[in-house]
């Protein structure tokens, strides 16, 4: 996700949610990095993988 849209979204959500100024502050940092964990791809499913050439028995 981008990072501008991820703040916006996290700036509304704390302003909803927050109650006082502290508050406010660690609902917008928990937000924010739930929507940084949501976009994540594992790394194994990032990593392309080339097929392996067939071995033939032919003598």
């Amino acid at each position: 996700m981008n990072s501008f849209f991820k703040t916006i979204i996290a700036a509304w959500g704390a302003k909803k949610l927050g109650g006082g100024c502290l508050s406010t502050i660690l609902i917008f940092i928990l937000i924010y990095v739930a929507l940084g964990q949501c976009s994540r791809t594992p790394q194994r499913a990032a990593v392309l993988h080339k097929p392996v050439p067939a071995v033939s028995n032919r003598g």
